[in-house]
């Protein structure tokens, strides 16, 4: 890399997306090597501490020398925000480009991507969000979480499209903030992206994520994710968590406390990280900078020499999209 364009020119990117089980820890490491990147993990379970099998999260030992970041930052029991990552993603990038690698960032949170490649800005915390929070809260438990969706559904649809039915603490969040800014979750971002950026989405048919994920889950059990939750509780995580509200661990939790059997929690399981990579390809249909990617079109090698190809031109055209 030309050392003029570190400092004359915008931080070139490249975005390694898709939804969960489609193949990206694989296909980032190969390409990390080749293109002299480091990877920026995009992936709200995998900043928590000891949520590793349920996370799918790679080991220290598998990561083949590339740097990974953000990952492994908080503990089970504190929360983190899109703005908190925001933050240390972009403070990330800019660090990795210093040191002359090209910033990769790898992941499944597509509001994630979209607040750090567009520079999302977002309204204050309420002065006293425990009022609000609190009213919310009891209206859910007298109520049902139901009539929380669809107050936030009338005040901030895209919100409501994207936050899991599940995330409690989230749909708390985003109607909070509406009732005490009367501004929506995500209120401004720039027109152009800060970034030059090379946005990649890799996808299989619908058929081929959905026996994979089934894979995954059976992979994921077998290796003990049952016995990770329960550590989890055991040593004092709330069940009320943000990282334990993260798909796969809520099945567990709420099996451990008698919502379903063993064999219905495995299938609910299943069932919702389906439903999750389902939300997912829906976000990233709406990035218009998106470039998609069929693993079951290409080998893997072609794929690689593709995505290669991408950050070649990321590095050799400042002031253009790859």
């Amino acid at each position: 890399m030309a050392e003029k364009d570190k400092f004359s020119a915008p931080i070139p990117v490249m975005v390694l997306a898709g939804p969960t089980a489609v193949g990206k820890t694989a296909l980032s490491l190969r390409l990390a090597h080749r293109i002299g990147a480091e990877i920026v993990s995009a992936d709200s379970v995998q900043v928590y501490k000891r949520l590793n099998i349920g996370s799918a999260k790679i080991r220290e030992d598998q990561q083949e020398g590339i740097p990974h970041h953000l990952i492994d930052i908080i503990e089970p029991t504190q929360t983190f925000s899109v703005n908190d990552y925001t933050a240390r993603a972009t403070e990330a990038i800019h660090d990795i480009w210093q040191r002359g690698h090209l910033p990769l960032i790898v992941g499944g949170t597509g509001l994630w991507i979209r607040s750090v490649i567009e520079g999302y800005k977002f309204p204050p915390k309420p002065a006293n969000p425990l009022v609000t929070r609190a009213l919310l809260e009891q209206q859910a438990a007298r109520y049902g979480w139901s009539s929380i969706r669809r107050q936030l559904f009338l005040v901030d649809p895209d919100s409501w499209h994207h936050i899991d039915p599940n995330d409690h603490r989230r749909l708390i969040r985003a109607l909070e903030v509406y009732l005490t800014t009367n501004r929506r979750l995500v209120r401004s971002h720039h027109a152009t992206s800060p970034y030059r950026t090379a946005y990649w989405v890799l996808t299989r048919p619908p058929v081929d994520l959905a026996t994979r994920v089934q894979e995954r889950v059976a992979s994921m059990l077998d290796q003990g994710f049952e016995r990770e939750v329960l550590d989890l509780l055991q040593s004092g995580v709330s069940p009320r968590s943000q990282s334990l509200a993260a798909i796969g661990y809520r099945d567990i939790v709420d099996w451990y406390f008698g919502k379903s059997t063993r064999a219905e929690r495995n299938l609910l399981i299943v069932k919702h990280t389906r439903a999750y990579a389902k939300r997912q390809l829906t976000w990233w249909r709406s990035e218009r900078s998106a470039h998609w990617l069929d693993l079951s079109a290409w080998t893997p090698e072609d794929a690689l020499t593709v995505l290669e190809e991408s950050a070649r031109n990321l590095l050799l055209s400042p002031d253009h999209e790859a």
